[in-house]
């Protein structure tokens, strides 16, 4: 996911409690291998893509669901994690921990890499 890649291990992912998202969190019910989880805004172009990007993948491999979040409607998260610019995409495993974080359009090729962090 290479544009501002960072590999989270206790990095700001851990601020939050035990450093886990869960469906409080993510307003929905995390994939049961790995989360995608996107950063959005309205008017943010890459985002789209994005989002076509990340369900491809995780439509792809089994266990792994796509959620998108609306940063402008989610201003608490988004500050809790640090969360820049939109899209920003965290990559999450199956105990909601944050092992991946990308800011800007991710490669199909990159996300799937990601992935092996998390399953």
């Amino acid at each position: 996911m290479r544009a501002g890649e960072r590999d989270e291990g206790a990095g700001r992912g851990e601020r939050r409690g035990e450093g886990r998202l869960g469906i409080a969190e993510l307003g929905a019910e995390p994939g049961e291998r790995a989360t995608l989880v996107q950063f959005s805004s309205a008017f943010c172009q890459p985002c789209r893509a994005t989002r076509r990007i990340l369900d491809e993948v995780a439509a792809m491999v089994a266990g792994v669901r796509h959620i998108e979040i609306d940063a402008e409607k989610n201003l608490d998260l988004v500050r809790a994690l640090g969360i820049e610019k939109t899209p920003t995409v965290l990559v999450l495993d199956a105990a909601g921990r944050i092992v991946r974080r990308a800011a800007g359009m991710p490669r199909k090729a990159d996300v799937i890499a990601a992935l092996g962090a998390a399953v």
